[in-house]
């Protein structure tokens, strides 16, 4: 509980941190690829933000390995509360009420999944997951990610559009890290310090450091375009809500690991899954267009000034007409 509980203080920070130096960052495009790179290398705040989050990735080796996925990923939502009030506390985000009881019910739904553990979920920890099962759930879930960032940037890119909250680049990003977090658990259930080089050699033959590599250096550089563009109080959690519900929905299936067997606690641990779902889909798609401007709103009436036409303005006197010391003043 410790350790998640850590990782969650670390991504939250981690995240503000990048959004914070992703202000003062030139535009980034996933066309560029390199050059996002190179620009995010380039700044000291983010990659302050990047080792939040290399530790965070730490501490989550931890946690899988002495919880279940679903458990785990239930108290991994928990950090989306911290992130929200760092969000508006650094960054000055303000989210709607609409978007405030979306969050609310995410936390009923993380109490939801933490009421259905128990002490012995522990011994029902999963080790690894068959290479063929597990690449079955992981490239199309890659590839459905990849063709909805696509689409969404298509969508993004057309004029007369509302801005985009976020939320189809927060589902894109959120399988690509779901896919990454299976490959975390599976790396997690390989690490030993008893024979470390036929671990090593274990781990290699297996698909986990691939599948790490590719997500890791894809959702780098898709989530901070997406992070730039977006505010981190919506698409954050959007992502955290589609990797929480994919790893425990496909990481059960490839790993094997057991739903409770108690018809209460399963409802529990099932009912929470439902509810995140439903909070995803109920989220806005869109920001809601600024107001009037400031100098439009109506105020209270200032009575206008009489302006009299010009042939209705009285002419000045003067006593000397077409004097020198008054050119140009007709009589």
């Amino acid at each position: 509980m410790t350790s998640a509980l850590l990782a969650n203080v670390l991504y939250s920070t981690g995240f503000v941190l990048e959004k914070r130096a992703l202000a003062a960052l030139p535009a980034l495009s996933t066309r560029q690829p390199a050059r996002v790179i190179g620009h995010l290398l380039s700044s000291p705040l983010w990659l302050g933000g990047s080792l939040a989050l290399a530790a965070g990735f730490a501490a989550q080796l931890a946690v899988y390995r002495t919880l279940p996925l679903a458990a785990a990923q239930g108290i991994f939502v928990s950090g989306l509360v911290l992130l929200l009030l760092l969000s508006s506390v650094v960054l000055g985000e303000r989210t709607s009420g609409r978007e405030r009881q979306s969050i609310v019910a995410i936390l009923v739904a993380l109490v939801l999944v933490v009421a259905s553990l128990r002490g012995e979920d522990a011994r029902a920890v999963a080790r690894t997951a068959p290479p063929t099962t597990l690449l079955v759930i992981a490239v199309p879930s890659l590839a459905a990610g990849l063709l909805l960032y696509r689409s969404a940037e298509r969508r993004a890119r057309r004029r007369h559009r509302l801005p985009t909250a976020g939320v189809p680049y927060g589902v894109a990003v959120g399988l690509l890290y779901g896919v990454s977090s299976l490959a975390i658990k599976g790396v997690s259930g390989l690490l030993t310090t008893h024979d470390v080089p036929g671990a090593a050699g274990q781990l290699f033959r297996s698909p986990y450091p691939y599948l790490l590599l590719f997500t890791g250096a894809a959702g780098l550089v898709l989530s901070q375009t997406a992070l730039q563009r977006c505010r981190a109080s919506v698409i954050v959690p959007v992502c955290t809500t589609v990797t929480c519900v994919f790893t425990v929905v496909c990481g059960t299936v490839a790993f094997g690991e057991p739903l409770p067997a108690d018809p209460l606690r399963l409802a529990l641990r099932l009912g929470g899954t439902a509810v995140a779902v439903t909070v995803l889909l109920a989220l806005p798609r869109h920001d809601t267009p600024p107001g009037p401007r400031a100098a439009e709103t109506p105020g209270p009436r200032v009575a206008a000034p009489t302006v009299h036409p010009p042939s209705a303005q009285p002419r000045p006197r003067s006593s000397a007409p077409n004097s020198p010391e008054f050119p140009g003043v007709e009589p």
